[in-house]
């Protein structure tokens, strides 16, 4: 016997998403055409770089990894908050000061990011 709170798994039909419905219209076979977009995209060399990690110095010749760049660093790098977010730059609000290693590696890699017009 079965309680009436009780729900058999077993019975009730299998209901799917409207994501997997959407999923399955949308996904074709590809054409000749669309491999060779893809291998031509894939044979390219990569357009954006990682972005680099800031360090602070720690004693005499010897540099630690930081969390992030502080602000003081982007700004004499010229770069604002909103474009440091779109470049993937990590940020440091807590850290104070500038360390000039830092500030010159920001201000190559915003030009090696810059796109061509």
């Amino acid at each position: 016997m079965t309680d009436k709170n009780e729900t058999n798994l077993m019975a009730a039909p299998c209901i799917q998403t409207d994501e997997e419905d959407v999923a399955k219209k949308t996904m074709t076979t590809w054409h000749k055409r669309d491999w060779q977009q893809f291998y031509e995209l894939a044979r390219r060399p990569w357009q954006r770089h990682r972005p680099p990690r800031p360090v602070y110095p720690t004693g005499l010749n010897r540099v630690l990894p930081a969390q992030g760049f502080s602000l003081s660093e982007l700004d004499d790098a010229g770069v604002d908050l909103d474009l440091a977010e779109r470049l993937g730059l990590p940020v440091d609000a807590g850290r104070i000061g500038a360390y000039g290693p830092n500030v010159t590696v920001l201000r190559d890699f915003v030009r090696s990011s810059r796109q061509p017009l």
